[in-house]
């Protein structure tokens, strides 16, 4: 599956970072950037609450209540993205 964004759109630190995430959360599932890691049944919901913490941890950032969109963490691009954004917004 893909998402409406290519990957080149991605800083790679952050791609980089949330990749490394996802080596160590999930060894051995080849799971790509753009691929949907929920549509796949690879992520279940306590999963998806270790990704929530991890971008807080490892970015500094707190994601709000707001920010609890599938699609801000759909897939590993949308995830950078979505770090990217909230990054530029606390830097103002």
């Amino acid at each position: 599956m893909s998402s409406q964004f290519s990957p080149q759109e991605v800083d790679g630190d952050v791609l980089r970072q949330v990749r490394a995430f996802f080596d160590t959360a999930l060894p051995g599932n080849a799971i790509g950037a753009d691929d949907d890691y929920f549509a796949l049944g690879v992520v279940n919901s306590l999963m998806a609450l270790e990704m929530v913490t991890h971008v807080e941890r490892a970015f500094g950032l707190q994601v709000e209540t707001e920010d609890l969109e599938l699609d801000n963490f759909r897939t590993m691009n949308n995830m950078a993205r979505f770090v990217e954004r909230k990054l530029a917004a606390a830097r103002g």
